[in-house]
């Protein structure tokens, strides 16, 4: 194989390498998900067939279960994700979105999507937010209400109430199904050996089973 054939054929490969890394492109106006096809409801991965066009309606495309607060977890957070899963006029588009809640000292810990760039808006609050590179240099400010900051695909993020009110934060994923993985949980709450985290963190078998208390919730110790 000549060298320039070689060259041609890696170019292509990232090519499509680089494509299969995004959702594809709709080749329709919208999909509804027909959920009475006798597939079952609309999950993450497995979305059933279309509706015909006819049997759409507008309020396939409003979705009103982000007027409120959700519950708050342990770190002040309330999280609510939207996908195709419970807003079907998403589905086939790219795109999902979250509304963010923090407490006053509140934060989502480091965590990062491995499908999706994000961009978050500050509806109200000031909010310490920012992201690491590959390079581990970190870009990080406090950002206030009518500012946004993106959060580049795949890298590890964070968010912290730094205000003495309450903040709300409005993201937008270009994935219907972006994934997250939250560090702490991911290291503690997966199964890793404790020897080897002792090795890798310098930490001792106690303060192990501590970070797993304090990061990993009961149904994952």
């Amino acid at each position: 194989m000549s060298p320039k054939l070689t060259v041609l054929l890696v170019i292509f490969s990232l090519h499509c390498r680089m494509t299969l890394a995004s959702d594809p492109d709709p080749v329709q106006d919208y999909c509804i998900p027909n959920t009475k096809s006798g597939t079952g409801k609309t999950t993450r991965l497995i979305v059933p067939p279309c509706k015909n066009s006819s049997e759409a309606t507008t309020d396939d495309f409003v979705f009103s279960g982000i007027k409120s607060i959700g519950n708050f977890s342990d770190t002040g957070l309330a999280a609510i994700t939207v996908s195709p899963a419970i807003f079907p006029g998403l589905n086939t588009l790219g795109m999902s979105f979250v509304r963010a809640d923090l407490k006053v000292g509140g934060f989502n810990p480091p965590h990062f999507h491995p499908r999706a760039t994000e961009i978050a808006y500050v509806v109200q609050g000031r909010v310490y937010s920012g992201f690491v590179d590959s390079t581990n240099r970190v870009f990080a400010r406090v950002i206030l209400q009518g500012e946004v900051m993106v959060f580049p695909r795949g890298l590890v993020h964070f968010l912290m109430n730094v205000g003495e009110a309450p903040a709300t934060i409005f993201g937008s994923l270009n994935s219907q199904n972006p994934g997250m993985q939250k560090i702490p949980t991911a290291i503690f709450g997966s199964g890793i050996k404790d020897e080897l985290l002792e090795k890798a963190f310098g930490l001792s078998p106690k303060q192990i089973g501590m970070m797993r208390r304090k990061f990993v919730p009961k149904g994952l110790r």
